[in-house]
């Protein structure tokens, strides 16, 4: 249900929100975008039908409706998300970052691999004390020439990971790369789970909250900015 601003209501068009996962809404002086990235971020290749996908094409465009919009004040960003596509996932990150509107982020249950900078790339980020985040090397899958230049583009995929995580949080390098190569935390692999009080302690995420602290702190940013 969407609310206008001069009260009345209109009904959000079920299409966008079975393929987007959004809602606008309004408290009748903000208007607010809630926009949920679940699942597996899809990317190039299309998923299985059995598996939850946020379809990073629908998102881009979405997110420019958002931001040339002149009847919504900010976005609320809810994120559920296994990870996916890394260029797929940084690449939405990256708009979000780029965006010039009140934006502000919550994990819910889990902010894994790519959704790592997906929740740092808000202007504000939350997590629920409940809620965890993997962090791990970067993975392909697939055939993989064993040459030089294939572990240069892992390890340039890697940095670019790095310095926007680091860029848009208060998680010192050293210690975000501490945390990729742990080997005591996840079976058969490297790296670590960090849980949401960890999460805002080493300055990865900005707070520890829910629902209702996100959208207070996004108000709160929407008024200071008018």
């Amino acid at each position: 249900m969407e609310e206008t601003r001069n009260g009345t209501d209109s009904r959000e068009n079920p299409d966008t929100i079975r393929s987007t996962g959004s809602v606008i809404s309004s408290s009748g002086e903000e208007t607010i975008h809630c926009l949920t990235v679940i699942g597996q971020i899809e990317g190039h290749y299309a998923l299985g039908d059995g598996q939850k996908a946020t379809k990073y094409e629908h998102l881009i465009p979405l997110l420019v409706s958002i931001e040339e919009s002149r009847e919504i004040d900010g976005m609320l960003m809810v994120l559920n998300t296994m990870g996916g596509d890394v260029e797929a996932g940084l690449a939405l990150a990256e708009m979000v970052a780029s965006m010039s509107k009140p934006t502000v982020s919550l994990v819910l249950g889990g902010g894994h691999s790519i959704g790592v900078p997906l929740a740092v790339s808000a202007k504000k980020s939350f997590i629920v004390p409940s809620a965890t985040m993997t962090i791990h090397p970067v993975r392909i899958s697939g055939t993989v020439i064993g040459a030089p230049q294939s572990f240069y583009y892992f390890e340039q995929m890697q940095n670019r990971i790095i310095r926007f995580i680091t860029e848009h949080s208060r998680v010192e390098e050293d210690t975000f790369r501490s945390l990729l190569m742990r080997t005591d935390q996840i079976a058969t692999d490297v790296g670590s789970i960090v849980e949401g009080t960890e999460a805002k302690k080493i300055g990865l995420i900005d707070e520890t909250g829910g629902v209702s602290d996100a959208l207070a702190a996004l108000r709160q940013m929407i008024r200071e900015k008018k």
